[in-house]
């Protein structure tokens, strides 16, 4: 990872407008002058509410990648307190409590995670990771009210318009346990800047309120001078919401979500979004975006920029290997050329790359499977066994790789691909795994 020389506010803002990764500002003409007059340090807080990071986690991540890039310290704030109250920001209802014993697990996940994505080897401006629980565990309760909580004015703190929000739903209301998540993040930037002189905090959009009470607490508490800034809060052009597949939320733990089908997720991005989204999630330079965006509008059907940004976020997040096992399978599948697959590839078609079916040892007539796999339906929506021979017949039915044609034909686990596979092919574009139990 290359760190620049210089240490220019100017032209790391303006990176970082022109990828459209600022929302807010606390005041940019001074910003810009704090990070010109020489190396920062910024972070970025981490609740560990699972016990994985998912795609969204990538925005603050990369972000605080950029800033080192740029010769910054960046510190990544993992929160082992912060993440057993919940941050109401973005949500209108509760966050469920999660156990002390699960919170640990989390930030031991979490921390090890996100570390891949900084350098902490580079002098200077080594990256940090640090967990607010070191820090809060250990205050009392009438401490944390005498020397901090007076800190903070209510009348002030309602008018937070992610406490406002909650405040004006009267079914949902907000707790005392999440109102006083603000306070929380605010004292840990003023640890923070204490202990490790970092003067900036960046965070999701809807933390706003939350990192310039925390500004405001520096000022209170040690006479000093802090700065916010916080990126947009991604969403897709058709305004649905961004890192869920129709499975779920995408992860960046290869258990949780195969590298095969986190590439596919970047592959099957909006037309409208693509260009957005690399801007985001690579490295590019902003000329290369630039050309990739002008090829792209001229050629939108090569889909050469779906490609740039599957290829550059599976390579950042799971590495060489991964991403041409990504690659190989994409287009075995699609060349209904499997012949070349590796064991693992399977397994990961199995874990989450494509519906998959079990059957017994066995075996099972083709016709059965593809009537209790759900595959033979109708026109009309019908799922018979009618409709299974139909396709058999109809020469639209391929076995790994093989056109099969007749009725009786069986399932035997002696002919599937490593003992346990079919891959089983309806048509041009539809994929179904069957698996041997």
């Amino acid at each position: 990872m290359e760190n620049r020389v210089e240490t220019a506010g100017d032209g790391l803002i303006d990176d970082l407008q022109n990828l459209e990764l600022v929302a807010q500002l606390s005041n940019e003409f001074s910003l810009r002058a704090h990070l010109s007059e020489g190396p920062r340090t910024v972070y970025c807080g981490f609740d560990p509410t699972a016990d994985s990071l998912h795609i969204g986690n990538l925005v603050p991540l990369l972000a605080l990648r950029r800033f080192q890039n740029y010769g910054h310290r960046p510190i990544l704030l993992v929160g082992g307190a912060t993440g057993m109250i919940g941050d109401p920001g973005g949500r209108t209802s509760e966050r469920e409590l999660k156990s002390k014993a699960e919170v640990t697990q989390f930030v031991g996940k979490i921390r090890e995670q996100a570390s891949r994505y900084l350098n902490f080897e580079s002098g200077s401006n080594a990256a940090l990771v640090v967990d607010n629980a070191d820090w809060t565990n250990d205050v009392d309760v009438i401490t944390f009210l005498r020397d901090i909580g007076k800190h903070f004015s209510v009348n002030s703190m309602i008018q937070k318009e992610t406490i406002k929000r909650r405040l004006e739903d009267d079914a949902s209301g907000i707790s005392y346990t999440e109102f006083s998540y603000m306070v929380l993040q605010s004292y840990d930037f003023a640890v923070l800047h204490r202990d490790h002189q970092c003067t900036i905090q960046m965070g999701g959009s809807d933390q706003w309120g939350n990192i310039t009470s925390g500004i405001d607490l520096i000022r209170r508490m040690q006479g000093g001078q802090a700065h916010a800034i916080t990126y947009p809060l991604v969403t897709k052009a058709d305004g649905t919401k961004f890192g869920k597949s129709a499975d779920g939320a995408v992860w960046l733990d290869p258990e949780k979500t195969s590298p095969y089908k986190f590439y596919q997720f970047w592959m099957n991005t909006a037309d409208a979004d693509v260009i957005r989204f690399i801007k985001i999630f690579t490295f590019l330079s902003y000329e290369q975006i630039l050309a990739i965006a002008e090829d792209h509008q001229a050629y939108p059907e090569s889909r050469r920029a779906h490609q740039q940004l599957a290829d550059a976020i599976t390579l950042l997040v799971h590495g060489d290997e991964a991403l041409a096992a990504a690659q190989r399978i994409t287009q075995a599948i699609f060349s209904n050329q499997i012949l070349g697959l590796s064991l693992s590839d399977f397994e990961q078609l199995a874990q989450d790359g494509l519906p998959t079916f079990e059957i017994s040892q066995t075996g099972m007539l083709l016709t059965e499977a593809l009537f209790e796999s759900g595959l033979s339906v109708t026109p009309k929506g019908e799922v018979t066994r009618g409709q299974a021979k139909k396709l058999v017949l109809g020469n639209a039915i391929s076995v790994n790789g093989q056109k099969q044609t007749s009725t009786d034909f069986s399932l035997e686990q002696k002919d599937a691909l490593f003992g346990r596979f079919h891959l089983i092919q309806k048509g041009k574009k539809q994929h179904f795994l069957i698996s041997h139990q």
